[in-house]
């Protein structure tokens, strides 16, 4: 006989003489506890918060919907519905979620599978994997607490978001290697390595597709199987290479913004320059003209007829000439101007409230404190750009 130390009841109402007697069988016929806990969830209810009833035709048949979206994304779809202690809303459309996201994880799968390895390729992709290695940490860290407090669902957020916006949208990119050239056997091995400890973590979720990529890598026996596996250990966090990763992600998407506000082709050169601390010597500094494609990433004193954006103070130029009318962008500094002073009005509307100063945390008055900073900060720089384009 095998009993889990936890076990999952759906329909409390109904299943309570189910567990007493599984707890009855266990001392009658094992002499010992079968269960240390048991986790009762909510009534699984429509998305406006009706019980779900064949009457009101409410209530989908799940070998349907396995049939339509997966086993995988189904169980998913459930679990995206699921925060603890309250009902389930369940909505079809969380079933297509987790379709979008088992086809992530297989195109990532995929695209690993298609790089051709050569020992002479250049390596240069130690900062991405120690950042990653780091994020992967903290994440495991994250999940195990989510878990020792059954918030399932919470746990699966916090994987899916390692999974979709950590590994797949930077790291993968990160080490990616031109179209058609190979990569370096040490970063290879390091991302599959990586993608192995996130299939261990996805596998309480997706356990199909999990097993079916667990065996694609290095062509593991039958018997060889992820759930057997022993779960990723957690090792040191380094959090100063997480907060240099998030300047270097925020300068990317401020270049990637200005591209797409102005129709600008993803593969035409820009030169991006700053004051402030010199992010040029950074150990992302080649990841960031690598992935913003910039022809220039370099400190200036030169502030003309350039877009602007800050970052924890640092402000940051686009040069114009030749790209965007400075007509153009004076107009859309005048716009963020404007919504950037009524931001600010916000917050010093709340910070003058005595009940909300007195009342409220110190951590939270802290943090609307440093949105003020960080307003002002904005307020001046956009009225900097500004003035010097008029």
């Amino acid at each position: 006989y095998y009993y889990p130390s936890a076990v999952l009841v759906t329909a409390p109402e109904i299943l309570f003489f189910w567990v007493a007697r599984m707890i009855i069988a266990g001392y009658e016929y094992l002499d010992e506890k079968p269960f240390n806990d048991v986790y009762l969830t909510g009534i699984v209810r429509d998305k406006q918060g009706r019980k779900m009833s064949k009457s009101l035709g409410n209530s989908p048949d799940p070998l349907d919907l396995i049939q339509e979206y997966g086993a995988d994304a189904v169980r998913t779809g459930m679990l995206f519905s699921s925060p603890a202690g309250n009902d389930l809303l369940f909505d079809i459309k969380l079933c297509e979620q987790g379709r979008n996201f088992s086809n992530k994880i297989w195109n990532a799968f995929r695209l690993v599978q298609g790089w051709e390895q050569d020992s002479n390729a250049p390596k240069g992709d130690e900062a991405a994997i120690n950042w990653f290695d780091s994020k992967l940490n903290q994440a495991i860290l994250e999940i195990e607490d989510h878990y020792s407090k059954f918030r399932i669902s919470d746990a699966l957020m916090s994987t899916y978001k390692l999974v979709w916006d950590d590994f797949c949208s930077w790291y993968l990119e990160m080490v990616k290697p031109p179209f058609g050239d190979p990569i370096h056997p040490e970063t290879y091995n390091q991302t599959i390595a990586f993608f192995e400890k996130l299939l261990k973590l996805l596998h309480p979720f997706m356990p199909f597709i999990t097993e079916e990529l667990w065996h694609a890598f290095n062509n593991r026996k039958e018997e060889d199987c992820i759930i057997n596996a022993s779960w990723p250990v957690a090792t040191s966090v380094d959090k100063n290479i997480l907060q240099e990763s998030e300047e270097a992600f925020e300068i990317i998407s401020q270049v990637r913004n200005f591209r797409n506000q102005n129709n600008l082709k993803p593969k035409e050169p820009l030169a991006c320059l700053f004051t402030g601390n010199d992010h040029s010597k950074g150990r992302f500094a080649g990841l960031i003209m690598k992935m913003a494609t910039l022809s220039q990433f370099e400190l200036t004193s030169n502030e003309d007829q350039s877009a602007t954006f800050i970052i924890k103070g640092d402000q940051f130029f686009i040069p114009l000439e030749g790209l965007v009318s400075p007509e153009e962008e004076l107009a859309k500094l005048k716009k963020e101007l404007e919504y950037m002073e009524g931001f600010k009005n916000s917050i010093l509307k709340k910070l003058s409230n005595e009940r909300f100063v007195q009342n409220a945390p110190e951590q939270v008055v802290a943090v609307e404190k440093k949105k003020l900073e960080d307003a002002e900060a904005k307020i001046s720089a956009l009225q900097e750009g500004i003035d010097k384009l008029n």
